[in-house]
């Protein structure tokens, strides 16, 4: 796969990143079917096997479970080799999520993630919101604080994983980059991406495959087939079904280029 650059920042991503939800949580999830948490082996071939597909974009966050640290345990003598996100506002913890998007619990967040991922810099981190994202924006300490961590140097590129259109047009004003749901059977927020996108943000899509309910196929295809979409985070632990997905962006993606602005 070849990577594009995300939007106006230094970083870019391949057409299919990994999301790391699986490797560290699994309760109270959307998924269809359960599933075990992996071993520390386990977790060790699934993420080796990432990188070597050619994958350069891992996603995490402080409310996947442990995935931060089994991302730092196994992966950080590849750091160079893989560009990394994670979040900042929701944590996960006996069952159950709780958001604090003041300023301690921000700056905390940002040093245990740092600690966890065993990096000195995050390459970039999105406000982990809930449904109310323009009031997020607009009434906690999230912004300013990140934009703080960004001048400090402790990370690259801000943005927000948003939930609604309002809350992408909300944050284009301040984002470097946007996470957002999109899918052939959501299409809600393809004119604000479009927008988004026009003004210099990169974007990226989760939950393309709509949480493992749409054949790859068709799902990747469509995410990838938009011309401002940079990338498309896919989780799973089989790693066969990882590079079926790879083979299909692959054809969809055969050479780098610049999202459509």
């Amino acid at each position: 796969m070849h990577a594009s650059p995300l939007g106006q920042t230094k970083l870019s991503v391949t057409p299919i990143g990994f999301g790391a939800f699986k490797i560290g949580r699994n309760q109270n999830i959307k998924y269809t079917a359960g599933y075990d948490l992996p071993s520390d082996a386990a977790v060790d071939r699934l993420l080796a096997g990432v990188l070597d597909l050619g994958i350069t974009h891992i996603d995490t966050a402080p409310a996947y479970g442990t995935s931060e640290l089994q991302i730092g345990r196994s992966l950080s003598h590849r750091r160079h080799e893989f560009m990394l996100s994670t979040k900042v506002g929701e944590i996960f913890e006996n069952g159950q999520s709780r958001y604090d998007f003041s300023e301690h619990a921000v700056r905390t967040s940002l040093e245990n993630s740092l600690t966890r991922l065993k990096t000195d810099v995050l390459d970039l981190v999105f406000v982990h919101a809930h449904g109310s994202d323009v009031d997020i924006q607009e009434s906690t300490d999230v912004i300013p604080t990140l934009q703080s961590a960004r001048k400090q140097g402790k990370v690259q590129a801000i943005g927000m994983s948003a939930k609604t259109p309002a809350g992408i047009l909300k944050a284009i004003d301040w984002a470097d980059v946007l996470m957002v749901e999109y899918h052939l059977q959501d299409r809600s927020c393809e004119e604000a991406i479009a927008t988004a996108a026009q003004r210099g943000l990169g974007i990226i899509v989760k939950k393309g495959l709509a949480s493992g309910t749409l054949p790859p196929e068709e799902a990747i295809g469509f995410v990838l087939a938009n011309p401002h979409v940079a990338g498309l985070v896919v989780g799973g632990l089989n790693l066969a079904h990882l590079q079926h997905n790879v083979a299909i962006a692959t054809a969809c993606r055969p050479t780098a280029s610049q999202p459509t602005a």
